[in-house]
C-alpha cells in the first residue's frame, strides 16, 4: 500500500511568506504520517482571487523560485512526491501551473489547459498534455482544477497509463441543494470510476476577498467512491488513504468489460460538433417556396370538425 495525502490549505492573496508556511507544515504533517505522494492545492504561491493581471504577475515566480525550491527540499528531506499548483513567470508569460517534484528534483512543470471565468484575463492557457510521470511510487498524473470537467483530457492520462491523478484546485463555493454533494466532487468521483484510477484532489479554504471554497479536497478510489473525505469544511486539514496503486492497472468492471477495452474511438471520431445552439436561424425562403400558391383547400374531414 501506499499512503497518498491531500493538503487542503488556508490561502491568501499576496501572502506568498505565509502560504509557503502552512504548505511546508502540511507536506511535514503528512510525511510523519508515512505519506509517499502528498497533493497541494492551486496556486499556493499567490493566492487565487486577484485584483487583476498585473497583481498576478507581481506575485508569480520561475520554476526555480522559492516555493518550488523549499518544495524540493521537503521532498528529498522526506522521500516524498510532491505536486502542487504554483502562479509562474516563465519567458515573459504568467501561467496557471503545477509542479511535480521528488527526491531527485523538478519532475514536470505542467500548465493549466483550460482556463475558468476570468483566469482568462490572467494567465495564459497550457499548450501541451497533461503529464504522467514514471515516479518511485507509480505513475502519477497531473492537472489543475477546471482541466477535470473535461472527460476527454481525463481520459488521455488513464490511457497513457495513470496510477493516481493529482488534482491542484480552488473549487469555488456555489449553491448546493440541500442533501446534495456538491457537483464538483462528483467530477472527481466519476473521473475515478469512469478511468478505473485513483483521484487525489487537493482543495483550499479561508474565504478570499468575499470568494468561498468548496474545501472539497478528497482521494477517491478506482471505483469512484472516497478513501478519505471529501472534507467539504472551511477549515485546513491533511487527508491521508492507504491506496493499492496498482489496482489502477486493472481496467476490468466485471468478466466482460473493461473501461479501456470496450472503447470505439472508430465511432467517436465520425461525428462533427453540433453548433446548432449557436447558429443564426436559416431563414431564407427557397425559389420554389417563394413561388407556390398556399394550399388553402380545406378537406372534408376538417370542415365536419366542430
Amino acid at each position: 500500500m501506499t499512503k497518498v495525502a491531500v493538503a487542503q490549505l488556508a490561502l491568501q492573496v499576496g501572502r506568498a511568506e505565509e502560504n509557503r508556511a502552512a504548505a511546508s507544515v502540511a507536506v511535514a504533517e503528512a510525511a510523519a504520517a508515512g505519506a509517499r505522494l502528498v497533493v497541494l492545492p492551486e496556486l499556493v504561491n499567490s493566492g487565487y482571487v486577484f485584483s487583476g493581471a498585473a497583481e498576478a504577475r507581481a506575485l508569480a515566480e520561475p520554476a526555480d523560485g522559492r516555493t518550488l525550491s523549499e518544495w524540493a527540499r521537503l521532498a528529498r528531506a522526506h522521500d516524498l512526491v510532491i505536486v502542487g499548483g504554483f502562479c509562474e513567470l516563465v519567458e515573459g508569460r504568467v501561467r496557471n501551473s503545477q509542479a511535480m517534484v521528488d527526491a531527485g528534483g523538478l519532475r514536470a512543470v505542467y500548465r493549466k489547459v483550460h482556463l475558468w471565468d476570468a483566469e482568462q484575463d490572467v494567465f495564459v492557457p497550457g499548450e501541451s498534455p497533461a503529464p504522467v510521470v514514471d515516479t518511485a511510487i507509480g505513475r502519477v498524473a497531473m492537472m489543475v482544477c477546471y482541466d477535470l470537467e473535461f472527460p476527454e483530457w481525463v481520459r488521455s492520462v488513464g490511457l497513457a497509463g495513470a496510477d493516481v491523478l493529482a488534482v491542484s484546485t480552488n473549487w469555488p463555493a456555489s449553491p448546493v441543494p440541500e442533501g446534495e454533494r456538491p457537483v464538483l466532487v462528483a467530477h472527481a468521483q466519476v473521473a475515478a470510476a469512469s478511468n478505473r484510477m485513483f483521484v487525489a484532489v487537493a482543495d483550499r479554504c479561508s474565504a478570499e476577498r468575499g470568494v468561498g471554497w468548496v474545501s472539497g479536497s478528497s482521494i477517491l478510489g478506482p471505483d469512484g467512491y472516497p478513501l478519505a473525505g471529501p472534507v467539504l469544511q472551511d477549515r485546513p486539514t491533511v487527508l491521508i488513504a492507504d491506496c493499492d496503486l496498482s489496482a489502477a492497472r486493472d481496467k476490468a468492471t466485471g468478466p466482460r468489460n473493461d473501461v479501456h477495452r470496450d472503447r470505439r474511438p472508430d465511432l467517436y471520431a465520425t461525428r462533427e460538433p453540433e453548433l446548432s445552439a449557436t447558429r443564426e436561424p436559416d431563414l431564407r425562403v427557397t425559389e420554389e417556396a417563394a413561388t407556390q400558391e398556399p394550399d388553402l383547400h380545406v378537406t372534408e374531414e376538417a370542415a365536419a370538425r366542430p
